[in-house]
């Protein structure tokens, strides 16, 4: 299940996955501690990035997608984890709703939808599936390419208004699988006595990366103390520019400045361990997903002189979302490749437990770009016992069970971060 991995493992990041090894029992207690403090976001994926010298997420997921890239030998310890997360809000949970996204006409999507409501079906619950679009009126069923077919149902507000739910079906617990980017339905404001999960404001409509990664500053802060590295080499720099309007041509001056900024301070760094890559940033929509609204730069100068079409591009997100804030953060090299093709890990958490991963591989991708566009595929990691069970005998760098356990070390800062960010951004801070 392992695939064939070529890395430039070399210097800090073996002395990193060294430390990480050594302080495993610490840094499992560490986590344990900090789930008594904090919730979980209900489920999560992370896009990390391995340059060889540093291991740092590089986007955060709370809606994720691409359950169905997932190995099925990890299907055992997802349900067990969508089982812990369940009883957390829903003991006696019988019903559960799920809200997909509206783009009914990807398959691969779809087939992510499928694979959610097969790992919570095992944990004993009724899925059905409530769609948010206007076009559907009434029980609308979906073929998918292996011969199973999904059915997308109108949602509509029961119990007197108080619940959501679908004709002849109550829900105790509403999981969205949908990032809200569109903005915040009508429909979904003030439920009572329902879960819904994750919250309103983990949506883009409200949720802003440059505030995950505020929060991740403080996690990682406290982590790289805990087994005494330079939290550099977990954590991206970053800025953030607002009002910024790219066919206008305004906030030019904000976003330059701040990627002149951003680029001296990996300068200093690369300089500090003798890396002798040319320092880079991602200019990214401080909101939204799917790989859209990303630039790569690597001097402030290109921020000044974009043409018509780089302008089109940086404008709008998905759901046709203007892009008026923006994040300027570190970019990460990825010198990881299978075969030839460049590759990056995503690593995938239900509750507080890693549930698998896998490689998004671009072959015309260089080591200093977005991986995340079309033409992108995905290989599978066997998780399940790699990355709970390090291999603390071997030497660093020797093995993939003990990368994937730092994988799953990071994308879980990663997970807390999330949950700081949730608490933080909360407009009802009061039920925490």
């Amino acid at each position: 299940m392992v695939p064939h991995l070529v890395t430039a493992l070399n210097g800090p990041l073996l002395d990193l996955e060294k430390k990480i090894l050594k302080a495993t029992p610490a840094i499992e207690r560490w986590f344990r501690l900090e789930w008594q403090e904090h919730t979980p976001p209900f489920y999560c994926s992370v896009d990390l990035r391995n340059a060889g010298y540093k291991l740092a997420p590089v986007d955060t997921n709370l809606f994720p997608g691409g359950f169905n890239n997932l190995s099925p030998e990890m299907l055992p310890l997802a349900v067990q984890a969508a089982m812990a997360a369940i009883e957390k809000y829903c003991p006696d949970a019988k019903n559960l709703l799920l809200i997909p996204e509206n783009h009914t006409r990807n398959t691969f999507y779809l087939q992510n939808v499928s694979r959610l409501m097969q790992i919570f079906r095992q944990t004993g619950l009724n899925v059905r599936l409530g769609s948010l679009s206007p076009d559907v009126t009434a029980p609308t069923p979906i073929e998918l390419p292996d011969g199973t077919t999904l059915t997308l149902e109108p949602l509509e507000r029961i119990q007197n208004g108080r619940r959501v739910g679908l004709k002849n079906f109550d829900p105790c617990t509403v999981l969205l699988n949908n990032d809200l980017s569109s903005g915040i339905p009508p429909i979904l404001e003030n439920l009572q006595e329902q879960n819904l999960l994750p919250p309103l404001h983990a949506g883009w409509a409200v949720r802003r990366k440059s505030n995950h990664f505020a929060a991740y500053d403080e996690v990682v802060k406290k982590f790289a103390k805990l087994i005494d590295v330079d939290q550099w080499m977990l954590n991206p720099y970053f800025a953030k520019c607002s009002q910024i309007n790219f066919h206008e041509r305004t906030g030019e001056d904000c976003l330059a400045a701040s990627v002149d900024s951003v680029l001296a301070k990996i300068r200093k760094k690369y300089k500090e361990y003798g890396i002798k890559e040319t320092p880079f940033v991602i200019v990214k929509a401080d909101a939204g997903t799917y790989g859209m609204g990303i630039m790569t730069v690597r001097d402030a100068s290109e921020v000044k002189d974009l043409n018509r079409k780089q302008r089109n591009k940086m404008s709008v997100v998905k759901e046709g979302l203007q892009v008026s804030d923006v994040i300027i953060q570190e970019g990460v090299h990825t010198f990881e490749h299978i075969n030839d093709a460049v590759a990056e890990p995503v690593v995938y958490m239900i509750d507080r437990y890693v549930v698998g991963g896998f490689y998004r591989v671009h072959a015309e991708r260089g080591v200093d770009e977005n991986l995340n566009a079309p033409g992108a595929h995905f290989v599978p990691l066997a998780f399940a016992q790699q990355h709970a069970l390090p291999d603390l005998k071997a030497k660093p760098g020797t093995t993939a069970p003990n990368r994937f356990y730092m994988y799953g070390v990071v994308a879980r800062l990663a997970l807390l971060a999330g949950s700081l960010e949730m608490e933080k951004t909360d407009p009802n801070p009061e039920i925490y």
